[in-house]
């Protein structure tokens, strides 16, 4: 997969997850708006790989995961988060709230409307939400 595979994949799990959040079925919308925030990590790390550059082991082997904050740290995005947090404090609440999704949540049939709702929103957010700001920088 390439980076525009990962930013196509990001956008399409973001209207999957709507229209399930639109239907009440908040387990699979919570997954798939997580998973959203996964791919478009990857495409951050995908942008960091040079044409014809031979990659850099480590940072290949460890890409491969679904580990949130790992992938964050991978993205380059760090320097960038620690700025721009200071400037408003939604986007450091909305992290804390996107750090703790996991893909093992494809297995959870017990998410409320609550925590969709809120885990929608803290991706989705026009000014401070994370896929908002992750997508001016992939």
């Amino acid at each position: 997969m390439n980076r525009e595979s990962f930013q196509k994949i990001a956008r399409l799990r973001v209207l999957e997850a709507r229209k399930l959040m639109e239907e009440g079925y908040y387990c699979g919308a919570y997954y798939l708006i997580g998973y959203s925030v996964e791919c478009a990590l990857k495409a951050c790390i995908a942008k960091q790989v040079r044409r014809y550059d031979f990659p850099d082991k480590k940072n290949a082997v460890d890409s491969f995961t679904h580990d949130i904050e790992k992938l964050f740290r991978l993205s380059g995005l760090f320097t960038d988060f620690e700025k721009d947090k200071k400037t408003g404090r939604e986007l450091e609440v909305n992290w804390t709230i996107v750090k703790d999704w996991n893909e093992t949540f494809r297995y959870n049939d017990s998410v409320t409307k609550i925590q969709a709702t809120d885990l929608f929103n803290a991706c989705t957010g026009r000014k401070n939400g994370i896929l908002t700001w992750i997508k001016k920088r992939w």
